[in-house]
């Protein structure tokens, strides 16, 4: 049975929990970045799909797989608790990934191989339908893992202990950093692996290093910190709703203390602090205004329907406040995601050679992202945050909001770079007279592509951190795994925008002579630099909107129990320590 966290100090949890983690979300990565990083040349030289249904299929399952987290989190939050979703959801990704290895070694499950210049046989919809049933399966299980273990590792510090406190902040870092490194040995070791000796093996690896991770992860158990779930969330935010509305037509209390406030109605879903009244949308505070009907009820079991704490009306404001900067990151992640659809096309086309023998897998140029990324979080955490602490006082450094905004801001350099790097490509191209040649090597190096990569890597480190210490901060305390969710449904977002961008793109450029921006046989005969710029202005616009939600963003205000007495309150306005 899970233990419910008191105020008495325990041994569980700590430093000595996280190489249990830290390994589940490293197989995790090793598997489904070991196919995603390579996945548009599986699809369209193995399955043979045109470029554009190639690329369109990688970012739906991309977009997929993250948003299953909503109802891993939901399920995590409200009933089996994080341990046992992480579980049950590694069981599934496993059965998904053995199914993908399968389809990958068996001749049946695939169409044959092109023959001398015959038209290639796409992909039959039985063996598609195989392939997108073991994705699925994938994205299930992602679902599962992926918000739950954030949390579940946070979890493993406890806040209200001053001595763990900043360990929670260097927990995200060291967990991006840890993940990074499984993306790392993806994108060389296992791309390799599929390019050069087979997908059998190139999958097959993987779903070994998957059920080791289970097995150390269960093996663990004794060692947690677990916290015990807390009801559905999203049924508690449904009852402050119907609440208010129920009550819009009452008049606005003035004096908050007057709004209904029952602790140990909250004592499950508030066990290290209790939400304070805030100032904005106080529309919502009338589902918290205590009405004659409401006291001929048992004050110890109100109509939860009609009658909310203040602490529950404020949790259902933090999500609400949370959304525009959620909204912000959707973009980011779309511009991220053409790295592994049209970069990796670019680099199919250029120079790859680094011996004469030896060249690099289109899918292995991720690599240059992936160390720009550890090398940013390494500097950052060893060298910036001391330094910044200096001048702002804060535990962290900076703000999440502020390191997000860094992000954003080399995120459109990259996109804009991207832009003028395809066009010395394709100025290469012609120059060699290979613009009608789309098979033949361009002779200019993969490295030129290597700018682009690094910055969104950079990007990522400021960017995507920042937003996940923003959703694990700014959450109430019994949402942290639905919270960490959002972090993945805003990929999802911005995968799903990928693939419309790209549609429309691809039916509305068509120029002169038939040509368009993003044509399925000939990239050196498009204009992917007008679409790379493209994402670039829309990255500009998407900018603004986050300063201005940045600027008017209110933190939560929280009044923690404090560890060395718990008759004091320590009030905290969390993110801005």
């Amino acid at each position: 049975m899970e233990e419910k966290i008191s105020h008495v100090k325990r041994k569980k949890g700590g430093m000595i929990t996280m190489p249990f983690i830290f390994a589940n979300e490293v197989c995790e990565k090793l598997a489904v970045v070991g196919f995603g990083a390579n996945m548009i040349s599986y699809l369209t030289q193995q399955l043979h799909m045109p470029l554009t249904k190639a690329a369109n299929t990688l970012t739906n399952f991309s977009g997929t797989a993250s948003l299953t987290p909503l109802l891993g989190a939901f399920i995590a939050d409200a009933f089996a608790g994080r341990f046992w979703t992480i579980t049950i959801a590694s069981i599934i990704y496993q059965i998904g990934m053995i199914s993908l290895t399968l389809s990958a070694v068996l001749p049946g499950l695939r169409p044959p191989p092109c023959k001398g210049t015959q038209v290639c046989q796409e992909a039959d919809s039985r063996q598609l339908a195989i392939l997108y049933a073991s994705l699925l399966l994938t994205a299930i299980g992602s679902g599962g893992i992926r918000p739950c273990v954030v949390a579940f590792g946070a979890d493993q510090f406890d806040e209200t202990d001053p001595k763990q406190k900043t360990k929670t902040w260097n927990f995200f870092n060291w967990y991006y950093f840890c993940m990074g490194v499984s993306i790392l040995l993806a994108v060389t070791v296992i791309v390799y692996i599929q390019d050069n000796i087979g997908w059998g093996w190139g999958l097959g690896i993987p779903s070994i290093a998957m059920f080791l991770s289970i097995i150390s992860f269960v093996i663990a158990y004794p060692l947690y910190r677990n916290l015990d779930p807390s009801g559905s969330p999203f049924t508690r935010l449904l009852q402050v709703i119907v609440a208010a509305f129920r009550k819009r037509k009452l008049s606005k209390v003035s004096d908050p203390t007057l709004l209904y406030q029952n602790e140990e109605l909250d004592a499950s879903i508030s066990t290290t602090g209790k939400l304070l009244h805030s100032k904005q949308l106080i529309f919502l505070d009338k589902a918290a205004i205590v009405t004659e009907e409401d006291k001929m009820k048992t004050p110890q079991t109100p109509d939860l329907w009609r009658l909310s704490t203040v602490h529950r009306v404020e949790e259902l404001k933090s999500v609400i406040r949370m959304g525009p900067i959620w909204g912000s990151g959707i973009l980011l992640i779309t511009a991220y995601a053409q790295q592994g659809t049209f970069s990796l096309q670019q680099a199919r086309t250029m120079n790859r050679h680094l011996t004469h023998s030896f060249q690099i897998p289109p899918g292995s140029m991720t690599v240059f992202t992936i160390v720009s990324m550890l090398t940013t979080i390494l500097i950052y955490d060893r060298l910036f945050i001391p330094i910044a602490r200096r001048f702002t006082g804060l535990d962290r450094g900076i703000t999440f909001l502020h390191r997000m905004g860094i992000g954003f801001a080399i995120s459109i350099l990259a996109t804009f770079v991207a832009g003028f790097v395809e066009m010395k490509r394709k100025h290469v191209a012609s120059a060699h007279g290979l613009r009608d040649n789309p098979h033949s090597t361009i002779p200019i190096s993969v490295f030129w592509l290597v700018p682009q990569y690094g910055l969104h890597g950079v990007a990522e480190a400021f960017m995507s951190i920042g937003h996940l210490e923003f959703f694990y901060d700014q959450a109430p305390e019994s949402m942290k795994s639905t919270a960490t969710a959002l972090f993945w449904t805003s990929i999802s977002a911005g995968n799903y925008i990928s693939t419309l961008l790209v549609s429309l793109v691809h039916k509305f450029s068509a120029g002169d002579g038939g040509s368009n921006w993003l044509p399925d046989d000939n990239l050196n005969k498009g204009r992917l630099e007008n679409f790379y710029w493209l994402i670039t202005l829309l990255q500009i616009i998407n900018l603004v909107y986050y300063v201005v939600c940045a600027k008017f963003y209110t933190f939560k205000p929280i009044e923690l129990r404090r560890k060395d007495g718990e008759s004091e309150a320590e009030v905290e306005l969390s993110g801005r320590v």
